[in-house]
């Protein structure tokens, strides 16, 4: 089950493209904004990652950090972030355990019996770690709304 607005997100710490180990609490004093996508080098995941790229400096001037995560390994995580010009940490959830803790997986994603993919999702935390957003959908294709990410991060203080 997804995490619902004013839930303290749960910490976690896992590898980014560059196999070091990251986690959530280094992030704190900042705005997050939790991109989780099923799989680097997918269509919809590419345009919003690269959406997500193309707003970062808003984003940064709002003091917020942008963090990528999927299932994907930190090998293909890194060659995706070269490919696309991406300066965001993309973290490798390869175990599905944050995603499932957070807004859950796709089971047989793009009907391949047995891959599970984290669902597409977005979480923006307040400074402190308190969930301030949420939206996760079931359509895989389907994109975040932007504009709203943006509008979001704009009232919390």
């Amino acid at each position: 089950m997804a995490l619902t607005i004013g839930a303290k997100a749960p910490e976690f710490t896992l590898y980014d493209a560059d196999r070091n180990l990251r986690s959530l609490s280094e992030f704190r004093g900042k705005k997050v904004v939790l991109a989780f996508y099923p799989g680097a080098f997918t269509g919809a995941c590419t345009k919003e990652m690269c959406g997500l790229r193309d707003t970062l400096s808003n984003l940064s001037a709002m003091n917020a950090q942008v963090v990528g995560i999927s299932v994907d390994s930190p090998f293909a995580n890194k060659a995706f972030a070269t490919q696309n010009n991406l300066s965001f940490p993309l973290l490798s959830d390869f175990t599905r355990a944050v995603a499932r803790q957070y807004a859950g997986v796709y089971e047989d994603f793009a009907a391949v019996k047995g891959y599970v993919a984290a669902k597409r999702a977005v979480y923006i935390l307040d400074g402190e770690g308190i969930v301030k957003y949420v939206w996760v959908t079931d359509a895989p294709a389907v994109e975040p709304n932007y504009a709203e990410i943006r509008q979001v991060l704009g009232t919390i203080r």
